[in-house]
């Protein structure tokens, strides 16, 4: 009796680093706008979402700058490895503390406000399995 198998490898593909790249421009681009969103319109978010005006300002202040941190990181020719396991790591702690956010601050954030915390959580939940994944691709 004859077996064929098929030629597949475990290995995964190499990409010289351009899921990563992309990864890192998508991340940059929807925290850079939640940023810029919170910044400019935190008294109106506020009273939709639930948080004190202080803490979307700071909130929105930290998203813009982690948004140009992102860009500057994805714009080298080579990204650090460290760098970007770094990326990965504080996405993934992003999102358990959004997470915990949304379950000890229900009473102060409205409906709309755990779910908005929940929705991000689960966007950037994405951001740092692609950012992982193209770790893994970039040979």
């Amino acid at each position: 009796m004859t077996s064929t198998t098929g030629s597949r490898t475990s290995a995964p593909t190499r990409d010289g680093g351009r899921l990563l790249r992309r990864a890192l421009r998508l991340d940059a681009a929807a925290s850079g706008a939640l940023g810029v969103a919170a910044l400019a319109a935190a008294p109106a978010l506020a009273g939709l979402l639930g948080p004190p005006t202080p803490v979307l300002l700071g909130v929105g202040a930290f998203l813009a700058l982690f948004a140009a941190g992102l860009l500057v990181l994805a714009a080298r020719p080579a990204i650090p490895r460290p760098a970007a396991w770094t990326v990965v790591l504080g996405n993934a702690g992003w999102v358990a503390a959004s997470v915990a956010t949304a379950v000890l601050a229900a009473p102060v954030l409205t409906g709309l406000g755990v779910a908005v915390v929940l929705a991000q959580a689960a966007a950037v939940a994405v951001f740092a399995d692609l950012q992982w994944l193209g770790l893994r691709r970039m040979g």
